[in-house]
């Protein structure tokens, strides 16, 4: 009997599974907690970042001044940026089990 063929992304994870067990990274199954906890996350940073997208429009439609529209997008991006990384390592902090 032959073997069905794999996609790439079942041979990337694969070459990654391979590569953390190398690593000497152990893969655990998440608790209904832990994934509770994740989505709760997920959905409070979900409306921050809804919330900053319609206040970065609202301040874009209200300013003509391009420096200022510049100003506005920088800030924009930066809060974006910190939104994600808080995310980002906050699911890691629970992934972890440092809840």
């Amino acid at each position: 009997m032959e073997k069905p063929l794999k996609s790439a992304v079942e041979l990337a994870m694969e070459r990654l599974r391979r590569q953390d067990a190398d690593a000497g990274i152990e893969s655990r199954p998440l608790t209904d907690a832990q994934k509770a906890s994740i989505a709760e996350v997920r959905n409070f940073y979900h409306a921050k970042m809804a919330q900053a997208d319609v206040l970065y429009r609202s301040n874009v439609r209200a300013t003509f001044s391009p420096e200022e529209r510049q100003r506005i997008e920088t800030e924009f991006r930066v809060d974006r940026e910190r939104l994600t990384s808080e995310r980002d390592a906050k699911i890691e902090k629970i992934r972890r089990g440092e809840t």
